[in-house]
């Protein structure tokens, strides 16, 4: 358990974190796989990887490939089905909850109808979650997530299905596309926070055999190089809407985590860094709690938007 003479709880629309750093949805696959590294219970919450209604197979192989300062993958959200995810995994994050680490379950689908679906169990059979993250933004879902929550309407369409389907926190993970529109538009739909963003579609080719290095032509690009690009549309989310928001992107250091606070974060999510770097997450809190003591303020909520831009 961390420390520090400053208060590190946050709320993230109703999830009380008792401090801002969460794991972002797919790089963190259900928490247990980390316990060999770290207690994961000291983190504020995870995100857990995205479940469906129905298991999902993913792309086909290969699905990932470095490119400077970041990845690109089209992984193809991957996942046993809600049921499943519950199965393997739900006496874990009952166990998570339980010792204070908040469990966010992230929900997809290809259509609104397969999201209310896949909410529906979740409500139903999740009683661990202390919230649900919808993920209308994923870049590698061919006939869903970014063609419906790529605009204020498709966005606004989603929350109005699944708002009346849970009274636990909703979340939405939005694209980096829009960003003022859509998040307004979420917001006057009862969405209780955002997280942006998601990766940026992004495209890699072997100049060998003139293909692309993965299995589909383009996937999603995040790493370090998005950083400063996910900072600014954090920044541009606060000055639109009220309600809170988490800040993802490129998330290396404590300090670039200060900065999506600075920008107007409540909470931020760990994401590309857990892959090569088991022990990222902790560290990244330890170096905010390091930080936010040498601000001369109490709590780090008084630091939430206060850039002076």
């Amino acid at each position: 358990m961390v420390e520090t003479p400053v208060s590190m709880e946050v709320n993230l629309g109703g999830i009380h974190m008792k401090n801002p750093v969460n794991t972002a949805a797919g790089t963190f696959a259900f928490g247990q796989q980390f316990e060999k590294f770290y207690d994961v219970s000291q983190l504020g919450a995870i995100t857990t990887k995205g479940a469906s209604i129905k298991p999902w197979a993913g792309n086909p192989a290969p699905r990932m490939c470095e490119v400077t300062s970041g990845i690109i993958n089209s992984v193809g959200l991957q996942n046993p089905g809600v049921n499943g995810l519950i199965n393997t995994a739900g006496a874990y994050l009952t166990g998570l909850q339980q010792k204070n680490c908040q469990v966010i379950c992230q929900v997809a689908g290809h259509s609104i109808d397969e999201y209310v679906a896949a909410l529906e169990v979740f409500e139903e059979k999740a009683s661990f979650a202390a919230g649900f993250e919808i993920n209308i933004s994923c870049p590698n879902i061919a006939c869903g997530g970014a063609a419906m929550g790529s605009t204020p309407q498709g966005a606004a369409e989603i929350m109005r299905r699944l708002r009346p389907l849970t009274k636990r926190p909703l979340l939405v993970k939005m694209g980096p596309v829009n960003i003022p529109e859509i998040a307004r538009a979420l917001e006057s739909e009862g969405a209780d926070a955002l997280s942006l963003i998601n990766s940026i579609p992004g495209m890699a080719i072997d100049t060998t055999t003139y293909k692309s290095k993965l299995s589909r032509p383009t996937g999603g690009f995040s790493g370090p190089a998005i950083h400063p690009i996910a900072v600014r549309m954090v920044w541009e989310a606060h000055k639109a809407v009220k309600i809170p928001l988490c800040g993802i992107g490129g998330i290396t250091t404590g300090l670039e985590a200060a900065e999506f606070i600075l920008a107007g974060a409540t909470a931020v999510s760990v994401g590309l860094a857990n892959l090569y770097d088991p022990m990222s997450a902790p560290r990244i809190l330890h170096e905010l709690c390091d930080w936010a003591q040498k601000q001369g303020v109490t709590r780090i909520s008084d630091l939430i938007g206060a850039c002076k831009c």
